[in-house]
């Protein structure tokens, strides 16, 4: 108790001796520094000479120099300059410090309700007692901010980072824009998805609570349309598109991979329709199937955009790989090139994960969310967009083509003649180059 009382016995002591002879603050520590940040414009800086002996610390001293009255005070011939400076241009002191460098004294005044800074400032400039009179400006630093979100995690994400995602975001984020999901279910209530849901259907089952421990949809919702400046977690490609999911597959025991039937995804694939999906991701692959084909030949008569993840046996018979009209989507660095098949970052890929988590996946159901993703993007800045000028587009921006380049969300963008600064030389180019194989519309 007796070391705190002399503790505080000391600092009142140099808190005085401070303040002993001019007004003298830290700005920025308290309601002067909040005003000068605030209201930069109702203050101005001026230096006076400080011809005194033994001159203050400098500038940038530690608080204990600021506290060591006989050494920081103002010359007296300074301080009475400065009084009269207020007294004869209504000024108010907010703070003062000495430039020892320089021998100048220099003090924040704060100006008279009323009073034209310009026109005070241009008086000072003439006034013989003072050497400099300024505005008190603002500065900032120019450090790049590589991403433009707050979310911590969006550094990490490899594949939005691989595919230009944030420079896509200068012209689109996929507003607008509807997202069936057809897929296990998804963790509705994941901070990262608030908002992006529309409209939930389960048709495996009535279990809610395992819907929303179904990791695989989860994965895949992440990665399309996770909330961006959030504060929280990952980015989405499309962070402003909206989702209607649709659980027609069931996890397995095992927790990896899930499956699905005819049944379950006919239902799912009708009711997307119905819910006017303008693109389906359908993350899935199986054999042929007649009836399935035909509902997605329907989708795509009706102008819709259907995505499909490439089989791992690289075979395009299947479903929904093998229906006319669907693009297909492989892992970036998988399988030989080909212009049948798009290719987007699918390994090591951050996204959501059931319960408010966040974790790695891997595989072609993650690059074709990508490109689902990447197509909300467009739509929304050209709706209408069919899925022929979309495939080409895609293709267009994942050139030269060869298995290790990926779609460009920037470069795609780019082709539609929307302002996206694409930042390396080969993607100007591309973009340039997008916008000469840009089909009619």
């Amino acid at each position: 108790m007796m070391i705190c009382a002399r503790f505080w016995c000391l600092a009142v002591a140099l808190l005085l001796g401070a303040c002993g002879s001019a007004p003298v603050a830290l700005p920025g520590t308290g309601t002067e520094g909040q005003a000068m940040r605030e209201h930069p414009e109702r203050f101005i800086v001026v230096a006076v000479t400080n011809p005194q002996e033994t001159l203050a610390t400098q500038a940038g001293s530690t608080l204990a120099g600021y506290a060591a009255s006989q050494r920081y005070s103002a010359g007296s011939t300074a301080r009475a300059t400065v009084a009269a400076l207020k007294k004869d241009y209504r000024l108010s002191e907010l703070t003062g410090w000495p430039i020892t460098a320089l021998r100048l004294h220099c003090v924040v005044l704060g100006i008279a309700p009323g009073e034209s800074r310009d026109e005070l400032l241009k008086a000072l400039a003439e006034d013989k007692r003072v050497e400099i009179a300024q505005p008190l400006q603002n500065f900032g630093t120019l450090t790049d901010n590589p991403t433009g979100y707050n979310d911590p995690y969006v550094g990490l994400q490899r594949g939005f980072i691989e595919i230009g995602a944030a420079e896509a975001h200068q012209a689109s984020r996929g507003k607008g824009v509807r997202i069936a999901v057809i897929d296990t279910g998804v963790d509705a209530t994941h901070p990262d998805l608030q908002g992006r849901i529309e409209a939930t259907r389960n048709f495996v089952d009535r279990d809610e609570a395992q819907f929303n421990r179904d990791r695989h949809g989860t994965e895949v919702a992440g990665i399309i349309a996770a909330v961006a400046n959030n504060g929280q977690g990952i980015v989405g490609i499309a962070p402003e598109a909206s989702l209607t999911v649709h659980k027609a597959c069931w996890q397995n025991a095992s927790g990896a991979g899930a499956q699905c039937n005819s049944y379950t995804l006919a239902l799912a694939l009708a009711a997307s329709l119905d819910a006017g999906s303008h693109i389906i991701n359908l993350s899935l692959g199986g054999p042929a199937d007649a009836l399935l084909g035909r509902l997605v030949e329907h989708a795509l008569k009706q102008g819709r955009i259907v995505v499909g993840a490439m089989p791992a046996d690289g075979r395009l018979s299947g479903f929904p790989a093998g229906v006319p009209g669907v693009i297909v989507v492989d892992s970036t660095g998988r399988g030989a090139a080909r212009r049948d098949v798009l290719h987007a970052p699918g390994r090591d890929i951050l996204t959501l994960e059931p319960g408010g988590h966040y974790d790695f996946g891997s595989g072609s159901s993650l690059a074709a969310a990508h490109v689902s993703a990447v197509a909300a993007l467009l739509l929304s800045a050209v709706p209408g967009l069919d899925a022929t000028a979309m495939r080409a587009l895609l293709q267009r921006s994942q050139e030269p083509l060869d298995a290790t380049g990926s779609i460009d969300a920037c470069v795609a963008l780019g082709g539609l003649r929307h302002a996206a600064t694409c930042t390396s030389r080969r993607k100007v180019l591309q973009a340039a180059g997008a916008r000469e194989a840009t089909p009619p519309r």
